[in-house]
């Protein structure tokens, strides 16, 4: 019967001897496999064996050294600067390189490279070298690129993507009292009346089928709860504008505008963010009475800007000032002596006021209305009536003509004036009382 004992010492002694055999040849193949040499140290000596060899018989005597700059970052901070494009976020300056498919591919700078769906461009795609302002929502590391969108462009909604201060574009589907009911890519929302406009909307209901951008001002998916606004959308585009408007702006341009309300003294105009005023008298070389005969809501114009007043915010446009005065040529249409046709425009104590054409007036004086002596200006004339008048006097460069409505001399009276004014003087009359007077005590003379 066998020993254990004998049994159990033989089977640890062979495996003591198979492991010594697998130590041996393990140890024989890494012998045979690994180099003397490190890989990466032999590599290097290869490479600079090969450097040797190139740079045989070059001077680096006859060049200077540079020292090389210590900018308080390691190799691999600089390389990550470098890259490190999924750290990026937020507006963007970047420069259009050009539209391939449906992607826009933009230059941000720095080695990154964004791209836009041309979807978010309208109908007017932009040109290769464009700058324009982009907003980045993320790095996508398949593609390489940053996934960009344009600035106040509406993006594509889910529920993963929906976030306070997202441009989004929204259908309106159904008014009610409170405001709107949305669909944001088949997502349903609400947009309140108080947000529709900068303006009150008085109704609801003329928005429904339209599709309006408006930013997200409320998301919750786990409620499906989605508040959009359009009125916070117009306000910061707005904001936007009016910065760019003040930095322009200067006095002497000419500059497009819209009108965007009119009262009686004159009509604000809207010209980019920033409101001007033109004051009725600044609307046109005639009188107006009210400045609604010129300026409606909505028209377009151009108008020159007259004065800034950049501490109050205030800005002077001007209509008129776009055509030539007809005062330039008033010197050559009009002479002394002329009669011509005019309106009466307004009555004043000391005379009447007379157009003579759209923004040239002259005066009649109280004196010169009638050769009898008048009393009241409006006994002679009146208001929009038609009159023939003279011309007494005229100075341009002061904007000024003197009228007169007195009828001209006849040549009988002319001569009788003259005769008086050749006649000698009258005679006096014989005195009959006689002269009295004395020396005093002395002796008369007589």
């Amino acid at each position: 019967m066998p020993n254990p004992s004998f049994e159990r010492r033989r089977k640890e002694n062979e495996d003591d001897a198979i492991d010594a055999a697998l130590d041996a040849a393990t140890t024989r193949d890494r012998a045979r496999l690994e180099p003397e040499v490190p890989l990466r140290r032999l590599w290097d000596n290869e490479l600079e064996a090969e450097l040797e060899k190139a740079l045989e018989g070059f001077d680096n005597s006859t060049y200077e050294i540079i020292a090389p700059r210590h900018g308080g970052q390691d190799e691999s901070d600089e390389a990550s600067g470098e890259r490190g494009q999924e750290t990026r976020s937020g507006p963007q300056q970047g420069k259009v390189i050009g539209v391939r498919g449906r992607s826009v591919f933009v230059d941000l700078g720095a080695k990154s490279e964004g791209v836009i769906p041309v979807e978010q461009f309208g109908d007017k795609l932009p040109s290769p070298g464009d700058t324009i302002e982009v907003n980045v929502e993320r790095f996508d590391p398949d593609e390489g690129l940053l996934l960009l969108t344009r600035k106040g462009a509406a993006v594509e909604a889910n529920w993963e993507n929906l976030r306070k201060g997202l441009v989004v574009e929204a259908r309106a589907t159904k008014a009610n009292k409170g405001g709107l009911e949305v669909e944001v890519d088949g997502i349903r929302g609400f947009l309140p009346i108080s947000q529709i406009d900068m303006s009150r909307v008085e109704d609801a209901s003329v928005y429904i089928g339209q599709k309006l951008r408006v930013i997200v001002t409320e998301a919750e998916p786990r409620k499906r709860n989605l508040v959009v606004s359009r009125r916070d959308l117009l306000e910061q585009e707005r904001a936007e504008e009016r910065e760019r408007t003040w930095a322009e702006l200067a006095e002497g341009q000419i500059r497009p505008g819209v009108i965007r309300s009119v009262k009686p003294f004159g009509a604000f105009v809207d010209l980019g963010g920033v409101d001007g005023l033109i004051h009725i008298s600044d609307m046109s070389w005639a009188r107006v009475a009210d400045a609604s005969q010129l300026a409606k809501v909505g028209q377009e114009v151009e108008v020159k800007v007259l004065k800034i007043d950049r501490q109050t915010s205030k800005i002077s446009l001007g209509l008129k000032q776009l055509t030539p005065s007809p005062w330039d040529l008033a010197e050559e249409k009009y002479s002394r002596g002329m009669v011509v046709k005019g309106k009466v425009t307004r009555l004043m104590d000391f005379g009447a006021f007379v157009e003579l054409e759209p923004g040239i007036e002259g005066l009649i004086h109280i004196s010169e209305l009638s050769p009898n002596r008048v009393r009241k200006v409006s006994d002679i004339v009146k208001p929009e009536q038609e009159v023939e008048v003279r011309i007494l006097k005229i100075e341009p460069d002061a904007r000024k003509i003197a009228l007169s409505l007195r009828p001209l001399p006849t040549a009988e009276a002319e001569e009788a004036e003259d005769d008086e004014d050749e006649a000698p003087p009258a005679p006096k009359p014989e005195r009959k009382v006689p002269l009295k007077g004395g020396l005093g005590d002395r002796d008369p003379l007589f």
